[in-house]
């Protein structure tokens, strides 16, 4: 694919749309980005970011600068199109599409003959081929002969994001071997790693299932640390030592499961086949238990004081980020005052202020503190001791402090 003159639209401008937007406008594309929020689109044509990712500040205003990234509220014509946009889980965990659907009908009026579709939101089996392919087929296009419709799954480490949408292996499968072909020929223009060719409903899979296999190994670890706390013995020793087994790597617990890959798409395998998927449905059962056992063991030691003190160190989903979807410290937060067993202090060192939360510098609250609760094993919390805890009840959902 020649990059010189082609046109790239990137539907969603958040965490991946945006990296991967930024670091195609400095490939040489011309790349328009869509979002639904003025504010996003009116940020990024400043050339400045809404979240936070090592080094997309200065990728986006390079791009920007460069006048190789512009971003609107409607899609334009273009050669490819990536659409990246959420796929929340509903009531009852199903999965909500709507985000998928409602970014192909925004697209359909400008594809045309030869373009490039390509879907990157993790997403049920089927999506590609049953909402993608049917929807551009509903609105006139011939899916067969004109276009060319594929999933490439992201695979990026938030915190890592720009690093890895270029080193990482990518995954893609087209509706047809010729979709698969186009994609992949558009992908090796700046992915590094080897593209793996497949089918679009496996390459679906595939993303789900890394995902799931990840959720189940982290709750054995969650749910060991559960049993071993009933037991009286340490789990974050237990895990070192059984590790040392050659053919043992158990994962590290925590106060649950966050983030919209692990905590959500295993449910996606869940929805289409209830009865099959009982070991991805239980795991994902206990890490979505565990938020409500930390808090057990909060009320447990609260009612040792009178009116306690509550200190939570962080808020988002996984060290060193900002990013707070579907974080279960977040979760935690919440249920704790909202059940009144104490006064709540917060504190956030990746945020600087948030709707719900009053955040304060994390000496603060632990100073402030009868109860200092860890929920993320930031870098900053890290270099904190056991015995700055002295006459504090602390409850180190992360293992960190020592």
């Amino acid at each position: 694919m020649q990059v010189l003159n082609t046109k790239i639209c990137v539907i969603g401008l958040g965490y991946i749309g945006l990296p991967t937007a930024s670091l195609l406008g400095t490939k040489g594309f011309d790349v328009f980005g869509v979002d639904t929020s003025r504010e996003v689109v009116d940020t990024i044509n400043k050339g400045q970011i809404h979240i936070v990712e090592p080094d997309l500040d200065i990728l986006v205003k390079s791009a920007v600068q460069a006048g190789k990234l512009t971003a609107g509220l409607e899609p334009t014509e273009a050669d490819v199109f990536i659409i990246a946009v959420p796929t929340p889980f509903k009531d009852g965990n199903q999965p909500d599409l709507s985000f998928v659907e409602d970014a192909t009908r925004m697209i359909a009026p400008h594809v045309k003959a030869g373009d490039l579709v390509i879907l990157e939101s993790t997403s049920p089996v089927g999506t590609t081929d049953g909402i993608i392919a049917k929807l551009l087929e509903g609105a006139g296009h011939n899916i067969k002969e004109d276009i060319f419709i594929a999933h490439c799954p992201e695979r990026v480490l938030p915190g890592r994001i720009l690093i890895e949408l270029v080193e990482n292996d990518r995954i893609v499968g087209g509706i047809n071997d010729a979709s698969t072909s186009k994609a992949v020929e558009f992908y090796k223009t700046f992915v590094r790693g080897d593209v793996l060719t497949t089918d679009s409903r496996t390459a679906e899979m595939a993303k789900l299932t890394e995902n799931s296999f990840r959720d189940v190994n982290i709750a054995f670890a969650n749910e060991l640390s559960m049993i071993c706390d009933e037991e009286g013995i340490n789990v974050w020793e237990l895990i070192s030592l059984a590790n040392r087994h050659p053919r043992v790597n158990i994962l590290q617990p925590g106060p649950g499961v966050g983030g919209h890959c692990i905590a959500v798409d295993p449910w996606f395998i869940v929805s289409r086949t209830p009865e099959l998927a009982r070991l991805i449905k239980t795991a994902r059962e206990v890490n979505d238990h565990k938020p409500n056992w930390v808090i057990k063991k909060v009320r447990a030691n609260a009612d040792k004081f009178k009116r306690p003190v509550i200190g939570c160190l962080g808020l988002s989903f996984k060290a060193d980020v900002d990013d707070l979807r579907e974080s279960p410290a977040v979760e935690i937060v919440k249920k704790l005052m909202k059940e009144n067993i104490g006064e709540i202090l917060v504190s956030e060192p990746n945020l600087t202020e948030h709707a719900e939360f009053n955040l304060m510098p994390f000496e603060e609250v632990i100073a402030k503190s009868d109860i200092v609760l860890m929920l993320v094993d930031h870098k900053v919390f890290r270099s904190l001791k056991t015995s700055e805890f002295k006459e504090k009840v602390l409850i180190d959902t992360r293992g960190i402090i020592v």
